[in-house]
């Protein structure tokens, strides 16, 4: 049956660096991944490229160490067969638990690669907006040496109308990576955090019932020729894997035990910052109904300082002259000599 962490998330596929391994795993695959990446490729995803390589490169590590940490947790066994029966059950059992961490950190390396797959797909976006980018500016360094060596070649006017649609989806193409990079990274992140919360608690709670295998080892010094009380923890021993392989069952994001809370402060900054940000979202004026079209009758035509509704800034109403004295600007004009 599926546990209750498994329930809430599922587990991932498996990780692209488990598979299709052609470099090998050693330091040479690492290095040419990483100093390979960025000399590659349109000029716009060069930087991400180089970091898909890294993240390879720290899940492969990642890798090799869940596997040796599943090794010295068989070996830690195997060397406590010959101690005594409690130091012997209790390496037998810390064993268990520590090639429990070594599966968790093998799941971590399959969940780490949704974070880095996601990560993928913002570097491809990059580069699919590189040729617009490269066609706008190609265009624009012909203009300019026409206008130089030819300013009346009729090509000209062909090229700024070219310029002008290779513009348009050039805007279009930016806005789209603008769009997706937001989204895909918000997405990115959220598998990482969550793996590694995930990863970090599970640890924790092993870690936690190990401490306790410990306290069923009877460290009292003894004298030379003195035999030690027998040992009864095997119960014990068993129940203590059984709660911590149940509470691992029974984990959930819902009831981690570490919780990131904000200050008073920093609570007050983020609605603040929110309230604001959905008030520039709803600003806008309606001016659909301002101008109403006029009836075609020229009779319905009224001058301005007729209008009832006509008013100043302050409220009053404005006519042609206030107090006697007129409104707006006249112009003097000089008297005309013939």
């Amino acid at each position: 049956m599926p546990t209750a962490s498994q329930i809430e998330n599922p587990p991932p596929p498996l990780s692209s660096t488990k598979t299709g391994r052609w470099m090998g795993k050693g330091g040479f695959g690492h290095a040419f991944r990483k100093n390979a990446a960025g000399a590659f490729g349109p000029d716009l995803a060069r930087k991400l490229s180089q970091l898909v390589k890294m993240e390879k490169n720290v899940m492969r590590t990642m890798e090799l160490v869940a596997k040796e940490r599943m090794e010295t947790a068989q070996q830690l066994s195997i060397w406590g067969e010959n101690c005594d029966e409690d130091v012997s059950d209790v390496t037998d059992k810390i064993g268990v638990l520590l090639y429990e961490i070594g599966e968790l950190e093998d799941l971590y390396v399959d969940r780490y690669d949704q974070y880095r797959v996601t990560i993928k797909s913002i570097r491809n976006i990059e580069a699919s907006v590189q040729p617009s980018r490269d066609r706008k500016q190609k265009i624009t360094d012909e203009i300019a040496k026409l206008k130089y060596k030819d300013p009346n070649s009729p090509r000209i006017v062909v090229l700024e109308q070219e310029l002008v649609r290779a513009e348009a989806e050039s805007l279009v193409a930016e806005a789209q990576l603008s769009n997706i990079t937001r989204e895909k990274l918000k997405a990115a992140f959220q598998y990482h955090f969550d793996a590694l919360r995930e990863h970090s608690e599970k640890v924790a709670i092993i870690a936690g019932y190990g401490k306790h295998l410990l306290d069923l080892i009877d460290d009292t010094p003894v004298t030379p020729g003195e035999t030690r009380t027998a040992y009864d923890g095997y119960d014990t021993s068993k129940g203590v894997i059984q709660d911590c392989e149940e509470a691992l069952a029974n984990w959930v994001t819902s009831k981690a035990s570490v919780k990131s809370d904000l200050s008073t402060r920093t609570r007050t900054l983020s609605q603040r910052r929110r309230d604001s940000a959905a008030k520039n979202r709803g600003e806008g004026v309606d001016l659909s109904g301002q101008d109403q079209p006029m009836r075609g009758d020229r009779d319905s035509w009224l001058p301005a300082d007729q209008h009832q509704s006509y008013h100043d800034e302050d409220g009053e109403e404005v006519g042609s002259a206030l107090d006697g004295e007129p409104r707006g600007r006249e112009e003097e004009r000089e008297p005309v000599t013939v």
